[in-house]
């Protein structure tokens, strides 16, 4: 692996860090405690390191990952990286043809 490795704390998998997905503590819309998704990487503070996958994502709060990486209290809502992945996921594909017109 070139660059920078980091540790997914869904799986525990090593991985190169621009392959994972950052995550910090901020806040969600109400203004409560969050794990937040920091896809550019820039924001100020201590981070944990996610592959940007449901799966991962689903290993990480089951094993209470979150705040134990990003030590913080124990009541850190994750409703914002949850929404973040979920857009992933649902993202439109564009591709190359149009497959509406008939030739």
């Amino acid at each position: 692996m070139a660059g920078p490795v980091r540790t997914c704390v869904g799986c525990r998998e090593r991985a190169a860090k621009s392959e994972l997905l950052r995550v910090v503590a901020g806040t969600d819309s109400r203004g409560r405690p969050a794990a937040v998704p920091d896809p550019e990487g820039t924001a100020a503070g201590r981070g944990a390191h996610l592959h940007p996958t449901t799966a991962c994502y689903d290993s990480a709060v089951r094993r209470r990952a979150f705040p134990r990486a990003l030590r913080s209290g124990t009541g850190l809502g994750t409703a914002p990286l949850e929404e973040y992945l979920a857009s992933l996921t649902t993202t439109p594909r564009t591709t190359d043809q149009d497959w509406s017109s008939s030739s």
